[in-house]
């Protein structure tokens, strides 16, 4: 395989070679085929589909974050993306910047769950020295176990007055990265509605903390190495290392490499990691 060819495939994959995902249908195929997806580009490339290049069907001069607030094509792409998340045919995470979503399909969401969520979701988080969560983030999710889906608007009326807007979204970052909440729709005057992951999605939070995660990494790398056909071992690294250690993906990949389940394929002048292909029999064979 040529550099060439290699980029063409993902091209082809990715929807940005000239056939755009428009409709509902066309995005669940997408997001399904792709497992993951970012809402808008890095400024820092990252080796993963855009969800704004396949609705534009292209790659070339794509909206970055800070220009998405001006640009109607980066609307457009929210407001489909957000009809993903309202079926559940999507679910976010905060990798990156709350306005650009990480997006994993149905089927890949458990297995990021059990790498990134709560084994004990039910048990509601609380405050102290060693907690990942502050007091105000407490008393959010109090509000939003109660009352949710709630818009951010109201949940800063509710918290009282004194919580300024900044405070409040550090909040819900805290509890989003460990996947307590999710949003669940977008509204532009009272901004994006929260719910408990749990109460939203409880057979996917179910199957996260019944997956072991070694199970869950193996078969996160599997669909990534599907959704970019072949990739080194750095940029391997580089895509895992915004959830899990370094080294648990280094050990993942070479375990599946022993168990011949992952294989290398020369890519110019590259040698690239990739889903093992099953041989191909000949005609007439038994």
């Amino acid at each position: 395989m040529t550099d060439q060819e290699l980029i063409e495939l993902r091209r082809e994959k990715w929807h940005v070679s000239g056939k755009p995902v428009r409709t509902l249908d066309d995005a669940r195929s997408f997001i399904e085929l792709v497992g993951f997806c970012l809402t808008l580009p890095l400024e820092t490339p990252l080796l993963v589909p855009t969800f704004v290049g396949a609705w534009l069907g292209t790659d070339e001069n794509l909206p970055r974050l800070r220009q998405a607030f001006s640009n109607p094509r980066a609307k457009d792409a929210t407001d489909l993306m957000v009809r993903l998340l309202r079926d559940k045919s999507a679910y976010e995470a905060n990798l990156f910047d709350e306005n650009n979503a990480f997006l994993l399909s149905a089927a890949v969401f458990p297995y990021f769950y059990a790498l990134v969520g709560e084994r004990n979701p039910r048990q509601a988080p609380k405050p102290g020295p060693r907690s990942p969560y502050s007091q105000l983030a407490c008393d959010a999710y109090q509000i939003i176990h109660r009352k949710g889906p709630i818009s951010k608007l109201r949940l800063l009326d509710d918290l009282g007055k004194g919580i300024s807007v900044p405070a409040l979204d550090r909040s819900l970052a805290e509890l989003w990265s460990k996947l307590r909440i999710t949003r669940v729709d977008y509204d532009e005057r009272e901004g994006a509605s929260w719910d408990v992951l749990q109460r939203w999605a409880p057979d996917a939070v179910s199957e996260g903390v019944n997956t072991s995660v070694n199970s869950a990494l193996s078969a996160l790398l599997s669909k990534y190495l599907d959704c970019v056909i072949a990739a080194d071992l750095p940029e391997l690294e580089s895509f895992f290392g915004n959830f899990v250690a370094r080294s648990k993906v280094r050990e993942a990949v070479n375990a599946l490499l022993a168990a011949r389940e992952l294989s290398f394929v020369s890519v110019g002048h590259r040698s690239l990691i990739q889903i093992t292909q099953a041989p191909v029999r000949r005609s007439g064979t038994k």
